[in-house]
């Protein structure tokens, strides 16, 4: 068992008849960080939280919580806070006697209710109607109730669904304090850029398989920028792909433009054999590698991290 470990998974597989949903998976989320799982919809991301949480049985493999077998998910539950639905809480009642209700039915002291309602940023709106919150408020409101047992774990599926873009700073900057209150936190989301901005590992998965468990820097090194170019007239676009694959780089085609998977030290040459060809290029760019078109090249080209 390694203490450093809030997560160990090894080789965790779950079959739904002839359907493999998730398939030898494995990775680790080390305590104290935030750690994203991404991947598509339909990768297995789900599956493996209810395996995680003891929801569900895996077909096979293993993997440990808090340095508990997910066999016996006893063992952890009671440190582990989860956010996994839209939460669910009485319409009439405010914040404050929403979670309330959950210290009684758990036998925690009320004085936790007041503390979360601090971590969460709804102190002032504590006594305020749940029905007159806005999206971002809810979200809150279900991460506060995740974490009235004071978790040492927090795993939250879309805790940003649905939300504007205040909404969304709101919850990266909640999730940030909470590691640095060492709490370590998986955070399943589709919104990728928030991923970039507030974890510090990342876990890709696609078809139930893993295409990247590490570092977000390190996936990004990897990957390396982007060298962008759009030609003059539209109708060259294929054109230029084809330039740059008998140079021996790769490429995709987006829309009107053409992203190379080359060095920047090839711009000029890039031009140069663009207008030998006889097309003018409008736009000629680098492009710094981010999470979303890492994304989008490992699950859609077959990139490899």
């Amino acid at each position: 068992m390694n203490d450093n470990l809030a997560i160990s998974v090894r080789g965790l597989t779950k079959s739904f008849g002839d359907q493999r949903a998730v398939d030898d998976l494995s990775f680790d989320l080390a305590r104290g960080t935030v750690t994203g799982f991404v991947g598509p919809n339909g990768a297995g991301k789900s599956t493996t939280i209810r395996m995680l949480l003891g929801l569900i049985q895996p077909s096979a493999g293993t993997a440990s919580v808090l340095g508990h077998s997910i066999s016996e998910p006893r063992g952890y539950l009671s440190r582990v806070g989860a956010l996994v639905e839209s939460p669910a809480f009485y319409p009439h009642l405010s914040g404050y006697r929403n979670l309330l209700v959950l210290t009684r039915l758990a036998r925690l002291p009320a004085t936790r209710v007041d503390e979360v309602l601090v971590v969460v940023g709804l102190a002032d709106r504590g006594n305020d109607s749940y029905k007159d919150y806005s999206l971002g408020m809810k979200q809150r409101l279900g991460i506060a109730a995740a974490l009235l047992h004071d978790p040492e774990l927090l795993i939250l599926d879309e805790p940003t669904n649905g939300l504007d873009p205040a909404g969304i700073v709101e919850i990266r900057t909640l999730l940030r304090e909470l590691s640095e209150r060492g709490t370590s936190v998986l955070v399943s989301s589709h919104n990728l850029s928030e991923i970039q901005a507030v974890c510090h590992g990342i876990v890709l998965i696609q078809h139930g398989r893993l295409l990247w468990s590490g570092a977000i820097d390190e996936l990004l090194a990897s990957h390396g920028a982007t060298l962008v170019a759009a030609p003059e007239h539209a109708n060259d676009v294929d054109a230029l792909a084809v330039l740059v694959t008998t140079a021996g780089y790769g490429s995709t085609t987006r829309d009107d433009r053409v992203e190379i998977r080359a060095p920047g030290s090839w711009a000029a040459e890039l031009n140069r054999q663009a207008m030998t060809a006889g097309i003018t290029l409008r736009e000629l760019t680098m492009r710094d590698a981010s999470l979303e078109q890492t994304f989008l090249d490992l699950t859609t080209n077959g990139a490899q991290p």
